[in-house]
């Protein structure tokens, strides 16, 4: 195979044509439309899982049934319309985590992408024949090893996959609020960390543990760079909510399209992490501190301290993601500005895939300048 082809990338027995994962984005931002779109592409499409079930009629009265109800319904329907690599995103933090990893197990989804703490239980939940594979999200070297260890003595199980997100990303963030800037903790020197600390758990097992790079990775060329440092494959979220595929209304991308760059600010959210999100009027309430207190349908998020806050951050992600921006809030990474207009997910992975490639042409063609790293 040529060189500047981009590689196809391996979980197990799953083989992605294209070694892009589409990040998990919730509520509703990415559901089996945007995740079969994907898949078809020969990327990994994925369902976001967090608080799915208040997009149910009787999310709010019967959020637990509704949950595992709606979030069965889209593997399902995603299922019928891709032969592909499909996965769900769910959150440790999630107070229905077991519900929804059971969920998905039952229904034969093939990864479980898994983050917003650390999910050192995960593989208790596979069965003797299950096929899901259980790909952690973490934010540091330490991290991923502690996993890694955890499950090895716990189930005699290895990360099939290990993403890790940088402080670039959209929505919330694994880092504390004065690391997101600091250089220290950027992706370049994230991913070489990470690979480090899982090789002696890989070499123990004889059994590769790719390295998925996430947050911030907006082109083809970034692509390239995060492949020169290590990584097997990359994980993009933003890129994908100006497709005509994603699931969330055109007000909701057309938020992404306007956005400049400093539109995007850091929140505190609920839930107790940073955020990413649109300046909108919504948060200019937020933060005059204008908002009025609200009721909790569920404690959907276990860390969320929802009796002291300003807002519930499943209803304010849900209208968004319907296009009602003066109640809603937007989490968006930190490229949301370089968004210039919608295009379908097969123009979005063909430019991908043809920017990595002139960008490997241009780095073979003039080796001393490349940095092998």
């Amino acid at each position: 195979m040529n060189s500047n082809h981009l590689k196809q990338l391996q979980i197990g027995d799953l083989v992605a044509k294209i070694p892009i994962v589409q990040g998990g984005m919730g509520v509703g931002v990415s559901m089996s439309g945007l995740a079969s779109a994907v898949a078809n592409e020969g990327g990994i499409g994925v369902i976001a899982a967090a608080a799915i079930g208040i997009l149910e009629p009787d999310g709010y009265s019967n959020f637990a049934e509704a949950s595992k109800r709606r979030l069965r319904d889209e593997i399902r329907k995603a299922r019928q319309a891709t032969t592909g690599i499909l996965g769900v995103n769910i959150m440790v933090a999630l107070s229905n985590f077991a519900d929804m990893v059971t969920t998905s197990i039952d229904e034969g989804i093939d990864i479980i992408f898994s983050g917003a703490g650390l999910p050192l239980n995960l593989p208790k939940f596979l069965k003797a024949n299950s096929k899901t594979k259980l790909v952690p999200i973490v934010a540091s070297g330490r991290a991923a090893a502690l996993i890694a260890k955890r499950w090895m003595n716990n189930y005699n199980y290895l990360p099939d996959a290990i993403v890790v997100e940088g402080p670039r990303a959209g929505g919330h963030l694994g880092f504390k609020n004065e690391d997101i800037n600091n250089q220290d903790f950027s992706l370049e020197k994230l991913v070489p960390e990470i690979i480090a600390a899982i090789q002696p758990f890989a070499a123990q097992k004889q059994q590769p543990i790719p390295v998925i790079a996430a947050g911030g990775i907006y082109t083809g060329a970034d692509i390239h760079r995060l492949f020169q440092l290590g990584a097997d494959g990359v994980q993009m979220a933003t890129r994908f909510v100006t497709t005509h595929e994603c699931d969330a209304s055109d007000k909701f991308k057309q938020l992404y399209i306007d956005a400049d760059q400093d539109d995007v600010l850091i929140i505190k959210s609920p839930v107790g992490m940073p955020g990413r999100a649109l300046r909108n009027e919504f948060i200019e309430d937020v933060l005059a501190g204008r908002k009025t207190p609200f009721k909790c349908p569920y404690h959907c998020i276990s860390t969320c301290d929802y009796q002291n806050s300003p807002y519930c951050i499943a209803i304010a992600l849900m209208n968004a993601q319907r296009g009602n921006m003066k109640n809603g809030l937007a989490f968006a990474g930190d490229n949301v500005h370089r968004c210039q207009e919608i295009v379908s997910v097969k123009e979005l992975m063909n430019t991908l895939v043809k920017e990595y490639e002139e960008t490997a042409r241009n780095a073979e063609s003039a080796p001393n300048q490349t940095n092998k790293a």
